[in-house]
């Protein structure tokens, strides 16, 4: 049913005029991150994975949808095994610029708690936010067909925020407050995490 939303967003996003691909986390060999540093250090990761293929077509993007269903009140073990292969994407900041969603389902309950979480790391990421669908599958048929449509205009309106580079000024407090972290702990490390002290440096952050 994830899948379902995901692809009513994808269907929005489509005939607003974007080019859409559906990945499906599940399906990639993704190993766990094993806290190396090393793409602190170099910018890759030396896992022979699936990751790396994932990451790229995320960098690419202007929009990103993260979709994910309720386990036992947090994301999937295989949307969890992508964040944590990302943390060289926080320290950098690399989705700054891009713009996502996200959605959810739940048996019984938490899914608008599970797509929260999605949007936050979006939004730690880097990228703004421009809204949620959600739903639990305890309330019916005529629920999901309302979570549905709405997914559906969600991707319609992610295209439109990325076509007219919408202002979010909550959002712009919040990027600004974690970049700075992000700089701070990457300057405090950087004779060691030579790639992304570099990475700042090109930003003129010095």
């Amino acid at each position: 049913m994830t899948r379902r939303l995901v692809a009513a967003v994808l269907r929005g996003a489509e005939e607003a005029g974007a080019e859409t691909e559906f990945v499906d986390a599940a399906a990639l060999r993704i190993r766990p991150c094993s806290a190396c540093t090393l793409c602190y250090q170099t910018g890759e990761c030396p896992k022979q994975d699936d990751f790396a293929a994932l990451y790229e077509k995320m960098l690419g993007a202007d929009g990103v949808v993260f979709g994910s269903p309720n386990y036992i009140d947090n994301v999937s073990a295989q949307m969890k095994l992508v964040f944590d292969r990302m943390a060289d994407a926080i320290h950098c900041q690399l989705f700054a610029g891009k713009y996502g969603c996200a959605v959810a389902t739940a048996g019984g309950a938490g899914a608008d708690d599970i797509a929260a979480y999605l949007n936050h790391v979006l939004q730690v990421l880097g990228a703004d936010t421009v809204g949620a669908a959600s739903v639990e599958m305890v309330s019916g048929p005529e629920a999901f067909a309302a979570a549905e449509e709405k997914a559906f205009a969600l991707g319609k309106d992610l295209v439109a925020a990325i076509e007219t580079r919408r202002e979010y000024p909550d959002q712009a407090a919040l990027h600004a407050e974690v970049a700075a972290g992000m700089k701070a702990l990457v300057f405090a490390n950087k004779d060691v995490w030579k790639h992304q002290y570099g990475h700042w440096t090109s930003q003129g952050q010095n």
